[in-house]
């Protein structure tokens, strides 16, 4: 069987990259930006801090700051009346994953004229999806999704009533401006969140049953820089060391799910649809009882996330380490925060069928380790709840 395989992003990190997106814009023969972002990332003067280089360097640009926490079409739809009514020529996306996906979406339906549902990968979208389309610096306030070096973006189409995901190499942003100062000010509660979306996003990498040797050395390496620097950047977010070292985290996870996903996504989606909960705190929940019920069928590959985080192993059998891992976990989201139980978070038990539902057509569990049906979906909500 034939695999093919690439990891091309342009990533620019550290302390003070912000200041380098001038260079960028005009290094790719480019004028004036949209800057793609929210109300929030406004308020909290992130934006500034992009536009005052641009500002030194002459250059203009555009303001886009509708989009929503989790992106809608309608959203997409007013960044292109933006972009186009401001003359721009490239996207500059500033914030978390939502606004990041919702330059992705802009930019392609800047040049791609059909709805933004009929490009949906679940379709057969990424076959319509062509390399002409604006370039995009995608500049992270979060360091989760990784949606800054990823190929996707999610969106929630009304119509279907569910997350569905846009997939195409040629939506990579052209660069990457991870710059950890633009991070401290994240609140404790969203830097563990997010961070635990940046573990999810490893762990189900690792263990999906794609072949991708390479993600699965990226899985592993951003699995323990979790480890190693969650804690301290929730317990003081200005440790630029601890909030770098995360934004390289969700770097490596988002290129490392090119190898797809797995339950735990499944389970959160809809959570994020249905009850309106935070799609990184809906991993965080799920992802030791998703863990668990993986536990016989992936046991080997959960050692290996059992030493990533810190584990001793020497002497266990691979069930017993596998175990250590979902304890492990667990720790890890309690130590930072992370609420134990759906019911915490809004979800009630009249939601699971719905839930349920919507997770069986979410298309990460095709991919994960143990096969999932209906019942199982149901059940593991119910234990999470």
């Amino acid at each position: 069987m034939i695999s093919r395989f690439s990891i091309p992003t342009q990533v620019l990190l550290g302390p003070g990259a912000v200041r380098e997106i001038p260079a960028l814009v005009r290094g790719m023969g480019r004028q004036r930006p949209l800057i793609v972002t929210d109300a929030g990332v406004v308020r909290a003067g992130l934006v500034e801090r992009a536009t005052g280089p641009l500002r030194e360097a002459g250059l203009s640009w555009a303001v886009f700051d509708g989009t929503h926490p989790n992106p809608v079409e309608e959203d997409v739809a007013a960044g292109v009346t933006a972009y186009r009514e401001g003359g721009c020529d490239l996207v500059l996306a500033i914030g978390g994953g939502s606004p990041l996906d919702a330059g992705k979406g802009i930019r392609l339906r800047v040049t791609h004229p059909l709805p933004l549902e009929d490009y949906e990968a679940g379709r057969g979208g990424s076959d319509r999806i062509g390399p002409d389309m604006p370039p995009m610096i995608a500049v992270p306030t979060t360091a989760g999704t990784g949606s800054e070096v990823g190929r996707s973006a999610v969106f929630t189409f009304r119509g279907l009533g569910r997350k569905s995901l846009i997939f195409s190499p040629h939506l990579m942003p052209s660069f990457a401006v991870a710059d950890p100062e633009l991070t401290v000010g994240l609140p404790p509660h969203l830097t563990a969140a997010t961070g635990m979306d940046a573990l999810t996003h490893n762990v189900e990498a690792y263990l999906s049953t794609c072949y991708h040797p390479m993600c699965d050395a990226i899985a592993r390496g951003g699995v323990r820089l979790v480890a190693q620097h969650l804690r301290r950047a929730v317990h003081d977010g200005a440790d630029l060391a601890a909030r770098q070292g995360m934004l390289m985290a969700a770097m490596m996870g988002a290129t490392a799910f090119q190898k797809d996903l797995g339950a735990a996504h499944s389970l959160a989606h809809p959570l994020s649809t249905v009850a309106n909960v935070h799609h990184g705190l809906a991993n965080a929940v799920v992802l030791p009882h998703v863990l668990a019920f993986n536990a016989e069928a992936a046991a080997e590959r959960l050692r290996d996330v059992a030493e990533d985080l810190g584990v001793e192993t020497g002497g266990l059998s691979d069930a017993e380490a596998a175990q250590k891992a979902v304890e492990a976990v667990r720790a890890l989201s309690r130590e930072v925060g992370i609420p134990e139980r759906l019911s915490q978070v809004g979800v009630t038990a009249e939601m699971i069928p719905e839930l349920s539902q919507k997770a069986m057509e979410d298309g990460c569990h095709r991919t994960n380790p143990r096969p999932c049906t209906a019942g199982d979906m149901a059940e593991l909500y119910r234990r999470a709840l």
